[in-house]
């Protein structure tokens, strides 16, 4: 493994989008009209995409900060311990007792999912909780929930413009936007991104494109470096002055995908914060979308730094 830098105390800051997964798998179409139906089973986990992200990044060794709040409640508790056992800082993460931490209700089927989102801690965030003190103490900024951060979300250009005057690279996956508007914002923010990691639909309805190439081309003229887009069962593929590199991937099965393209761009940040070739970083971020695919939950099948030696050549 190179060596990651140590000049700055964080690999990695992300913002957190603190919440609670409650994942409910089976005949979860609910039927109104006071009907009672059963369900297969249940899980109560960590969500948040930043969050995710933030547990496999510090499992394959990198050093990760989190900026946050939590309510002063058994949810906001259960998210800072899942970061604290999973090697993430806390240090950052604000407990307060004004908020409601916020929860999202996965209703799971087959290969697919419907989630109804309660907000409370997840958009808590304000403009000046980020300060140029914490920024400066990272070699890298990831940003994946560009779309509920909806209090960062309109200063984010200015914030990731601060980071790259600061020295830091700077990530972005928006996630979904529930307003369905793929805006707000965002193309002020995409010309200070190094690394964008859209998934394949996002790239489409951002961009306003139909073809794949044809949105990336999109994203690369605005002035974006590297675009890994994460395409499913189909596998992955990132873009750059190169050109184009795909990986197929084996489907799995028995899980239920929560947060594995979180994990996808935890590793691939992990490949290319320690310089390796683009090649490399696609196995290892794919390696890691897999194993949490097919496992329930976003932290269950996450692999460690070890794992992911002995899966892909991971070593320089």
């Amino acid at each position: 493994m190179s060596e990651l830098r140590p000049e700055r105390k964080y690999d990695v800051l992300t913002f957190a989008d603190a919440c609670v997964d409650l994942i409910v798998t089976g005949d979860v179409v609910p039927r109104f009209g006071q009907v009672e139906q059963l369900v297969d089973g249940y899980l109560l986990e960590m969500g948040g995409s930043c969050c995710i992200f933030a547990c496999q990044a510090a499992k394959l060794g990198l050093r990760v900060g989190i900026l946050g709040r939590v309510g002063d409640d058994d949810f906001g508790r259960l998210v800072l311990r899942r970061l604290e056992q999973n090697g993430v800082d806390t240090s950052h993460m604000i407990v307060d007792p004004a908020l409601q931490t916020g929860i999202g209700i996965a209703l799971c089927r087959e290969d697919d999912r419907a989630i109804l989102t309660y907000m409370g801690s997840i958009n808590a965030l304000d403009p000046h909780d980020v300060t140029d003190d914490l920024l400066g103490s990272a070699r890298h900024l990831h940003h994946g929930s560009f779309y509920l951060h909806t209090r960062l979300r309109p200063h984010m250009a200015e914030i990731f413009g601060r980071a790259r005057s600061l020295g830091l690279t700077v990530s972005l996956d928006t996630n979904w936007d529930p307003a369905e508007q793929w805006d707000s914002g965002l193309h002020e923010a995409l010309p200070l991104v190094n690394l964008f990691l859209p998934n394949e639909q996002e790239a489409f309805l951002i961009s306003r494109r139909l073809n794949l190439d044809d949105a990336v081309q999109e994203f690369l003229a605005r002035g974006v470096s590297l675009v890994a887009v994460k395409r499913g069962s189909e596998g992955a593929s990132v873009y750059g002055g190169a050109g184009r590199l795909h990986r197929e991937v084996i489907p799995v099965s028995g899980g239920d995908s929560v947060g594995a393209g979180d994990s996808f761009d935890a590793g691939f940040l992990a490949g290319w914060l320690r310089g390796l070739p683009l090649d490399r970083c696609l196995d290892i971020a794919c390696c890691c979308g897999r194993a949490v695919a097919g496992a329930i939950g976003g932290l269950s099948g996450q692999p460690d730094w070890n794992t992911i030696c002995r899966t892909v050549k991971a070593e320089p």
